[in-house]
């Protein structure tokens, strides 16, 4: 169950990327409208997360020399 779940998630999220690059593109205005739910679903999960380390996002790799 917890499967299904999860492959709808990731159903959902793959679709709304899809969205975000089609009205990117100029697509139509139904496109539009889930790209900007995706872009502000994503801003409250990116707002949502605790910081921690300083708000490092990890990106940043210290190299020798």
């Amino acid at each position: 169950m917890l499967l299904i779940v999860l492959a709808g998630v990731l159903v959902v999220v793959i679709g709304g990327c899809a969205c975000v690059v089609r009205a990117s593109r100029g697509g139509p205005r139904w496109a539009r409208g889930v790209a900007v739910a995706t872009l502000a679903a994503g801003e409250l999960v990116r707002k949502s997360r605790p910081r921690g380390n300083g708000g490092s996002s990890g990106a940043e790799m210290s190299g020798d020399g």
